[in-house]
């Protein structure tokens, strides 16, 4: 299978579409009696209250399901922030968890975060679980797949193939990415915000077996939903080095799909 973008109406569409296959992901898995190693993301996150709705309807267990989140906001210190704090990547993943009726829920050892103190402790996660079944994310506003930004250094240039290779490490958030993110969790309120974050590398996302995308960011996705569908692949456009992967699926509303579908 080649890359794919499938375009549906609006947003609320992309959060039910992620619910939906995510859920169906976990329960062919279980149907299976074979365990799932998943990456999530948090951002979006408004298919996580549908999946739990999902889950607990259908009693889908968590109880043979791996996951790691693709990234965690560190303090200017480099050091985690806190699970008091409301942009916790983990604290957001832990409310839905509790979402889940509590015979469904994985327990504390099937999931892990991003550590900037234990930095190889993804990649060991999911070695000993034979790997990434399916990655699952959004996508930034350059093209960038969990915290994996285009690398811009005054010191070198880093190369498609050096980045592509990346693996989970501590980097200092973009401009752009810190003001966008300032305005969507905080309605542009930048004091306090956090200006760093500890992500999972390129090489991981590449390796799983299936990578499943969802944009629902308007105008702040285009370009990098067209570098997708239509662009070269170029680490200017992170998301553009997936286009080569075997399978991988990019789902979008209409309003940020519009430069893509509109190309040509």
């Amino acid at each position: 299978m080649k890359s794919r973008l499938l375009v549906v109406n609006e947003p609320a569409d992309v959060y039910q579409a992620f619910a939906q296959d995510l859920a169906g992901e976990i329960q062919r898995a279980n149907e299976a009696g074979k365990g799932l190693n998943l990456i999530l993301p948090i951002g979006p996150i408004a298919q996580y209250p549908i999946l739990a709705e999902i889950c607990n309807r259908n009693k889908i267990s968590f109880a043979n399901v791996f996951i790691s989140l693709m990234d965690e906001y560190l303090d200017w210190q480099g050091r985690p922030i806190p699970l008091s704090n409301p942009l916790s990547f983990q604290a957001v993943f832990e409310g839905f968890l509790n979402q889940l009726d509590e015979e469904l829920r994985p327990s504390r050892s099937q999931w892990v975060v991003p550590d900037p103190f234990d930095i190889d402790r993804v990649e060991k996660f999911f070695e000993s679980k034979g790997g990434v079944d399916v990655c699952y994310g959004g996508v930034g506003v350059h093209g960038h797949i969990a915290f994996n930004e285009p690398p811009v250094s005054r010191y070198g240039k880093i190369s498609l193939e050096e980045f592509a290779a990346s693996k989970s490490r501590v980097v200092v958030l973009a401009p752009e990415t810190f003001v966008i993110n300032a305005l969507r969790a905080k309605g542009g309120e930048f004091k306090n915000f956090p200006t760093m974050a500890v992500t999972i590398g390129m090489e991981l996302i590449l390796s799983s077996k299936r990578i499943r995308l969802f944009c629902d960011g308007g105008t702040r996705q285009q370009e990098a939903i067209y570098q997708f569908a239509c662009g070269q692949v170029d680490v200017s456009y992170p998301v553009s080095i997936l286009k080569n992967h075997s399978d991988v699926i990019l789902t979008a509303d209409e309003l940020s799909a519009i430069k893509a579908t509109h190309s040509g």
